[in-house]
């Protein structure tokens, strides 16, 4: 008998996923070395009966499920690593390795696609075929572009791909997104400003970078107080700012480097060009020069109108309407699930992780993902999987 997409998880299969994500949360990887994680979800895949191919962005897992004989496809991506920080929980289940911690939830979220894979490959309530994405190195190092650039949608060309990340201070089990921009692009600039240095006691013999540097600081803000319109949004934030070695020396060069947060592709442009006329400008205004390294990293994730839609309907399903919030305001963190909504329509969007007294937020060295809403989760992906590759009538 099929499984309905409201039927709620039986108690000895919710302690068993609770159990396999603490399990993780032990043992977090970082980025392109999740090799214990990707062992495991790849050993229950195969034990699900579904078809697993392994090695792309070296430590991903992508299974394979087909039900019908429909030609249409989904992706459902979830994300591996965690990160290079200490935890502070005293539970149980806290990280037993050093340095590294589960402070993203991202243990969660393989559990929860984990889950909703079992549950279809159980019920095959569906007609086509689901592709479950498992990706490392979502945290600064890209592996969603490496996948795609290793070939993952030439492999697996699924018709639209989804992604759900937790959020501390939603309520538990709500869901929020958004059509269009959700996430923001993240860029990386360093400045070096290259001046004459000289005896601190003789300013006038050298070009201080030090204080060009501290120019540039404060004039860079300018870009979004006084560049941008209002209505738009973006950051930029100099966070570090080295220079010299000695007390009574005014030395030669200064550095600094810095974030740039933007939504869209003109602003982004807006943002870089203004930069280096502001770095031209100062400098030259100083008799000194400069070099600016500006990297573009992950884009904007924009999601597509009907895709929100698509989730939105599967989130009600499980959830109730009215915990659903299909107008969240953006977020100015990053998410390199942007890559793979370049390629394919799609939509990523939030699940609640709980919110007032004791809710922690995202990398921290307190927070822990909440068990509570694993089944949640399992069944909004199998929902949605449900319903877009539903059997014909």
């Amino acid at each position: 008998m099929d499984r309905h997409v409201n039927d709620q998880l039986d108690s000895a299969t919710l302690e068993e996923l609770t159990a396999w994500r603490r399990d993780i949360h032990q043992h977090p990887e970082l980025a392109f070395e999740e090799h214990r994680t990707a062992d495991f979800v790849a050993q229950k895949l195969e034990e699900f009966g579904i078809e697993v191919h392994r090695g792309l962005a070296k430590t991903g897992v992508v299974g394979t499920l087909r039900a019908g004989n429909s030609k249409r496809t989904i992706g459902l991506r979830a994300d591996l690593d965690a990160l290079p920080l200490q935890e502070k929980n005293d539970f149980d289940h806290k990280s037993k390795i050093d340095g590294k911690m589960h402070a993203c939830g991202h243990d969660g979220h393989t559990i929860m696609l984990l889950g909703a894979a079992r549950e279809l490959a159980q019920s095959k309530n569906f007609d086509g075929t689901v592709y479950f994405i498992f990706q490392p190195a979502e945290e600064s190092e890209g592996g969603g572009d490496v996948m795609i650039k290793d070939g993952l949608f030439d492999l697996f060309p699924a018709d639209a791909v989804y992604g759900m990340h937790n959020m501390p201070g939603l309520p538990a089990g709500s869901f929020a997104m958004r059509k269009g921009p959700i996430m923001a692009a993240f860029d990386r600039f360093r400045i070096t400003v290259k001046g004459v240095g000289a005896h601190g006691a003789k300013p006038d013999q050298g070009r201080d970078p030090v204080v060009i540097g501290s120019e540039l600081v404060m004039a860079l803000q300018t870009i979004v107080s006084r560049n941008l319109d209002p209505l738009e949004c973006a950051v930029v934030s100099t966070t570090m700012f080295n220079s010299g070695h000695a007390l009574n020396v005014i030395p030669e060069e200064a550095h600094l480097a810095g974030g740039v947060r933007t939504f869209k592709p003109h602003v982004q442009d807006m943002v870089k060009r203004r930069m280096n006329e502001i770095c031209a400008g100062i400098c030259a205004a100083h008799g000194a020069t400069y070099e600016l390294d500006y990297q573009h990293g992950y884009p904007a994730t924009i999601n597509e109108e009907l895709a929100v839609e698509n989730a939105a309907a599967a989130a009600a399903m499980v959830a109730g309407s009215d915990n659903v919030n299909t107008d969240v305001t953006p977020v100015m963190g990053s998410e390199d699930f942007a890559f793979m909504l370049q390629k394919k329509p799609g939509a990523y969007i939030f699940i609640g992780n709980g919110d007032g007294e004791g809710s922690c937020m995202i990398h921290n060295p307190h927070y822990d993902f909440n068990d509570r809403i694993l089944e949640t989760g399992v069944r909004y992906w199998v929902t949605l999987a449900e319903q877009q590759l539903a059997r014909a009538q």
